[in-house]
C-alpha cells in the first residue's frame, strides 16, 4: 500500500481492495488493540471540550464553528485558526469560562 504523500490511483486502489481480506484486517486490530499495541490519540481541543463537559455538538456551537471543523481539528485533520486557538486555550486553562459566556 503507498503512503500519504503517494496516494492510491482508482486501478490501484481497485486492486488493492480486491485482494484484501477485511475480516482478517479487523481481526488483527483487534489483537493489536488487546496486545497493547494501539495508542489512543487525544488532542488538545478533545481535552478542552472533555474539561467542559460539552457534546460536540454543544462545543462547536459555543465556538461558532461547525461540528465538522471540530470533528476536523480533534482527528488532527485540521488546525484551528489563531483566534480559534486563543479561544481554545483560554478554555483548556478555565473551561467555566465558556461556560460562563454560555450561561448569558
Amino acid at each position: 500500500m503507498s503512503s500519504k504523500s503517494n496516494p492510491l490511483n482508482s486501478r490501484e486502489l481497485a486492486e488493492y481492495e480486491s485482494k484484501r481480506d477485511l475480516a482478517a484486517d479487523l481481526l488483527q486490530s483487534v489483537r493489536e488493540m488487546k496486545a497493547g499495541k494501539v495508542q489512543v490519540v487525544s488532542s488538545p481541543v478533545i481535552e478542552a471540550r472533555k474539561n467542559t463537559g460539552l457534546s460536540q455538538s454543544q462545543f462547536a456551537a459555543l465556538l461558532g464553528v461547525s461540528v465538522r471543523t471540530l470533528q476536523g481539528w480533534e482527528q488532527g485533520r485540521k488546525q484551528p485558526s489563531g483566534a480559534a486557538r486563543t479561544l481554545l486555550a483560554i478554555v483548556s486553562s478555565n473551561p467555566k469560562a465558556l461556560l460562563a459566556v454560555a450561561g448569558k
